[in-house]
């Protein structure tokens, strides 16, 4: 198995408010190691973050599918599994070359990885994984499920940390070029949410462009990236094998 778990791969751009198909991210090398390990024809599976959000889940693989042709990435097909199909896991994911962890709610994702069993059934897969966004966070050992829904840093009641599917010891917390300029509930996400939270614990907060790469069973993180702990920010410098 190797894994590309990034905040975002890519895959578009925006214009005019609309979003454009484009090729991957070629920052920090990402489109080029994914080349190097791409399998031509590769059939692929799109686990989706809201099994119930169907139309928005049928986009996203149309998105994919521009991108891997625009990234020179053949595809024989793209199947996805969400709500319609998630007790089908074993049988979906058997056949697959490449697994998508798609983006979206993180603790919702992290819910439905729960129902469908995927942590045992990731763990024995030989392919390769693309985590997005919320799902790079929830491949953690430990999941940082920071607020991202109006309400939610208020609420008592939300669960900030979880279990993940254990494929790094990374806590990573994405998009940290959008989080670092963004309010939610009237808090700073970063200055006065993920630092509030982070005392005892170690988030790996990284922009869009960087990535973890995991291979031979060692996880780094490739690109920019910064250390929150202990109510601290640093720059954070790269220690292999986590």
């Amino acid at each position: 198995m190797i894994a590309f778990l990034t905040s975002s791969p890519g895959g578009y751009y925006e214009e005019y408010g609309v979003r454009k198909p484009y090729k991957f991210d070629e920052r920090n090398g990402f489109l080029d190691k994914l080349t190097d390990v791409w399998k031509d024809n590769s059939r692929i599976l799109l686990i989706c973050a809201e099994p119930d959000n169907i139309e928005e889940n049928n986009n996203m693989r149309d998105n994919f599918a521009d991108a891997f042709r625009l990234s020179g990435l053949s595809a024989a097909e793209i199947e996805i599994c969400d709500g319609r199909n998630g007790d089908k896991l074993p049988e979906l994911i058997k056949n697959c070359d490449v697994v998508i962890l798609s983006g979206g709610h993180t603790l919702t994702q992290n819910i439905f990885y729960k129902k469908i069993g995927l942590k045992p059934v990731i763990h024995k897969f030989n392919g390769i994984i693309i985590g997005v966004s919320g799902g790079t966070m929830n491949s953690g050992s430990e999941v940082y499920a920071q607020p991202e829904l109006e309400g939610e840093v208020l609420d008592p009641e939300y669960v900030r940390f979880t279990d993940g599917l254990g494929l790094m010891d990374y806590m990573i917390l994405p998009h940290y070029n959008v989080l670092k300029d963004k309010y939610l509930d009237g808090k700073h996400l970063i200055r006065e949410v993920a630092s509030e939270d982070s005392y005892g614990r170690k988030i790996y907060a990284i922009p869009d462009g960087s990535y973890v790469l995991i291979r031979d069973g060692k996880a780094e993180i490739i690109g920019e990236a910064y250390l929150i702990s202990d109510g601290k920010i640093t720059e954070y410098r790269q220690e292999r094998g986590l």
